[in-house]
C-alpha cells in the first residue's frame, strides 16, 4: 500500500507544482488571479489513508494592484465587487477583470481576445437606454450641429441664451441721439456682440445694443450679422432695489431662414440682471454649436462613457455593465483571463458600476495580477519538499520489499 500512497503524493505535489509555476507565469498578466490547492485524504475500509487527492483548485478573486496607463481605453474595477461582461463573435457571454481594451475597425470596443464589451446603450433620439446589454461601439462620424435656442426648456437647462451675472451701469444717461441707429454709437449706452448658431452649424454674429430710455429703463435692439435689427425691442424695466422684474425678464427673436437654414428662434433670459451703480459687466452663453469630429473618449467611476468632440461638446455613448456572483469558486476559467458561468456560481447580477453593492471603474488604470511572487516562490520550496519526502517514501518501501525478497 505504501507505493500507492506515495505515488498519489508524488502526483499530488506535481499538480501543485504546476499550479504554482502557472502563478508565477502570469505574474504580469492584466487582470490575472492566482490559483491554490486543495487536498484531501483518501480512505476506503482500512483505517489507514490510502494517500491524498486533488479536491479543488481554488482561485483567489482579490483585488490586484491598480497602476495608472494613461491608456483613453483601459479600464480597471476599483474594487472586488463586479466583473466586465464580454461576447464573442458567436455571442457566447464571458466574464473578465482584463480591462484592455481597445476599438477594432468597426469601432466596438473589444479585448485581446477579440471579444466585445457590453454595456447599455444610450439613445440620443430617445433620450433612453437599451434594455439589454449591448456592444460598446465609439461614435464613427461627426456630432451634428445645433442650432442656439432648440433646447427644450426645464429647470436647470439652458435653453436659449442667457446673461448670467449682468449689470447695466445705472449711472449711464440717456442718449442725446435719437432714434436708436446701430450705425451710430451715440444712439445707443454699449452693444455685446456674440456667437450664434443656425440649423446647419454655421456661425453669426448676434449684437444686442442696450439704450438706456429712462431712470430703471432700458430697451434692448437685437441685430443678426450685418442684417438691419429687428423691428421687435425688448424692454427692461428695474425696480428702485436695481433688480430685474419678473415681467421684463425675458423675450424671444425670429429670425427669417437664410442660405438654406431653418429659421432662428432664440429665447433670450436676463437671468438676475442688475441695474447698480457700478461698470457694465456680463456673461452670455448659449445652447448651440457647429458640428464637429470625434476626438476621444472618456470613462466616469459610473461607467458612463463620453465621447469628445472637436467642437467642445461631449455626448452620452452608453454605460459599461459589471457582473458579479454569488459563487465566483463556481465559474470555469476558459483562457485568456475570462470565466464563464456554470451551475454552481449561479446567474450573474448584472448593474451599474458604483450601484447595488458593485465597485466604481477607474479609467486610464488597469488592474495588475493578484500573484505575490515571495508568496509563490516559498510555496515552490516546500511543495518541492513534499515531493522529495514522498519519493522517498516509495524509495524506503521498495528497500523494505527488497528485504523480504532476500530472506532465505
Amino acid at each position: 500500500m505504501g507505493f500507492g500512497q506515495g505515488l498519489s503524493g508524488l502526483k499530488s505535489a506535481a499538480q501543485k507544482l504546476d499550479v504554482i509555476g502557472n502563478n508565477i507565469a502570469n505574474s504580469n498578466t492584466v487582470g490575472f488571479k492566482a490559483s491554490s490547492v486543495s487536498f484531501a485524504d483518501v480512505y476506503a475500509t482500512s483505517r489507514v489513508g490510502l494517500g491524498t487527492q486533488v479536491a479543488a483548485i481554488n482561485q483567489d478573486f482579490t483585488v490586484g494592484n491598480l497602476s495608472v496607463t494613461g491608456g483613453e481605453f483601459d479600464i480597471a474595477i476599483d474594487g472586488p465587487a463586479g466583473m466586465f461582461r464580454v461576447v464573442d463573435e458567436s455571442g457566447a457571454v464571458m466574464y473578465t477583470r482584463n480591462g484592455q481594451f481597445s476599438p477594432n475597425k468597426e469601432g466596438y470596443l473589444v479585448n485581446a481576445q477579440g471579444q466585445y464589451l457590453t454595456g447599455y446603450t444610450f439613445n440620443q433620439a430617445t433620450q433612453t437606454y437599451s434594455t439589454e446589454p449591448q456592444r460598446i461601439r465609439l461614435p464613427m462620424g461627426n456630432i451634428p450641429p445645433k442650432a442656439t435656442g432648440t433646447t427644450a426648456a426645464g429647470a436647470g437647462v439652458l435653453a436659449g441664451i442667457e446673461a448670467r451675472g449682468m449689470n447695466l451701469d445705472a449711472r449711464e444717461k440717456v442718449p442725446t441721439v435719437t432714434p436708436f441707429d446701430h450705425a451710430n454709437p451715440k444712439s445707443y449706452n454699449m452693444s455685446v456682440p456674440m456667437t450664434v448658431y443656425d440649423s446647419l452649424g454655421r456661425e453669426h454674429r448676434l449684437t444686442q445694443y442696450f439704450v438706456k430710455t429712462a431712470d430703471n429703463n432700458w430697451t434692448v435692439h437685437y441685430q443678426l450679422d450685418d442684417d438691419t435689427p429687428l423691428a421687435a425691442s425688448h424692454n427692461i424695466v428695474f425696480g428702485t432695489d436695481g433688480k430685474i422684474t419678473s415681467a421684463t425678464l425675458s423675450t424671444t427673436l425670429n429670425f427669417p431662414a437664410a442660405n438654406g437654414a431653418a429659421p432662428l428662434t432664440i429665447p433670450v433670459t436676463y437671468t438676475d440682471a442688475t441695474q447698480f451703480g457700478g461698470e457694465f459687466v456680463y456673461r452670455f452663453v448659449q445652447d448651440g454649436y457647429a458640428t464637429g469630429e470625434y476626438a476621444s473618449m472618456g470613462v466616469s467611476a459610473d461607467g458612463t462613457i463620453v465621447a469628445n468632440y472637436t467642437n467642445g461638446e461631449m455626448a452620452e455613448v452608453g454605460y459599461i455593465v459589471l457582473a458579479d456572483f454569488t459563487n465566483l469558486q463556481g465559474l470555469s476559467p476558459v483562457g485568456g483571463n475570462a470565466w464563464t458561468q456554470t451551475a454552481d456560481s449561479g446567474a450573474p447580477l448584472l448593474s451599474r458600476p458604483g450601484f447595488n453593492g458593485m465597485s466604481k471603474l477607474m479609467s486610464q488604470a488597469l488592474e495588475e495580477s493578484n500573484v505575490d511572487i515571495s508568496t509563490e516562490l516559498v510555496n515552490m520550496i516546500i511543495t518541492q519538499r513534499t515531493y522529495q519526502a514522498n519519493a522517498q517514501s516509495i524509495t524506503t518501501q521498495s528497500e523494505m520489499m527488497q528485504n523480504l525478497l532476500n530472506i532465505r
